[in-house]
């Protein structure tokens, strides 16, 4: 079993946690009963929690309750200087570096007439992914944990290019994912995004390379942040059509109200992915 796989395994056991707390919100379970829920003695779940998010399951779960997300919108702040600093952002737990280029208008027109797309499919620690690779950089990457999903999202990218060339090549595609995943000096882990989309889209998609590791916006905040605050709908669209999760950070948008969901690879990840980045950046507020 590769480190991937064991972290892919321990991402289903937390997704079902996550699971059981929101049928019981407000109820504020035991770890005890939450054990029982997974299937998993309490001294098991421990050590799966701390093995994948560095944290107990009590540190890990206290960033999913409306009210911490709320808190965390009001706390952010939009740094001017690093908003215009260009179109890239540190991605989170390391210093991975990403730069997002838009297709040519040629390869737009032409449904990736010429372009040669590797693609391959990987446990992660969300769960399953299919990464999409150009010459130019990554151009897809999401999570499909079923067969029946990994099928579709093969169909979509078929639709999105065309006429462009797919090749299923695992190697190339692991090398990414571990570039991804692991940490490691920002030169060394620089990496180039594709973004196929329209002007606003990519506008959107910019603004949310700006939103530090640890940190939320609603969708208001990042109609604001694009200086066009009557958008919110069309950024909801935008955000909703983002093809390269976790690196273009749509997860870290919510809603106003507190609730996290409204993500394509499910509310679970979304909120795994936002307890995860909170502990590793918020350790004042862990234990408490």
């Amino acid at each position: 079993m590769t480190r991937f796989d064991e972290q892919h395994r321990h991402y289903q056991i937390v997704a079902q946690a996550i699971t059981f707390l929101d049928a019981k919100q407000g109820q504020q379970p035991s770890l005890r009963a939450v054990s029982e829920y997974v299937g998993l003695s309490e001294f098991h779940l421990q050590r799966v929690f701390t093995q994948w998010a560095g944290v107990s399951p009590k540190q890990f779960l206290q960033f999913l309750t409306k009210q911490k997300a709320k808190a965390l919108l009001k706390q952010h702040s939009v740094s001017n200087s690093a908003y215009n600093s260009g179109l890239s952002g540190s991605g989170r737990l390391h210093d991975l570096m990403v730069q997002c280029k838009s297709v040519t208008p040629g390869e737009y027109k032409s449904g990736g007439q010429g372009v040669q797309i590797d693609y391959g499919f990987h446990p992660s620690p969300f769960g399953y992914c299919l990464l999409a690779l150009t010459q130019r950089g990554l151009c897809k990457l999401a999570f499909l944990d079923s067969l029946e999903l990994q099928a579709e999202g093969l169909a979509e990218m078929k639709r999105e290019w065309p006429h462009a060339e797919l090749k299923q090549n695992q190697a190339s595609t692991l090398t990414t994912l571990k570039r991804i995943f692991d940490s490691g000096p920002a030169n060394e882990n620089k990496l180039n995004l594709l973004c196929k989309g329209t002007p606003f889209q990519l506008l959107v998609w910019e603004a949310l390379l700006k939103i530090p590791e640890g940190e939320l916006r609603s969708y208001q905040q990042v109609a604001e942040q694009i200086n066009q605050p009557n958008t919110t709908r069309a950024v909801a669209s935008a955000i909703a059509k983002n093809n390269i999760a976790y690196l273009i950070p749509c997860h870290r948008v919510i809603r106003s109200t507190g609730e996290i969901n409204q993500y394509r690879w499910g509310a679970e990840r979304k909120k795994a992915m936002i307890s995860l980045e909170c502990c590793s950046t918020i350790p004042s507020t862990l234990g408490q």
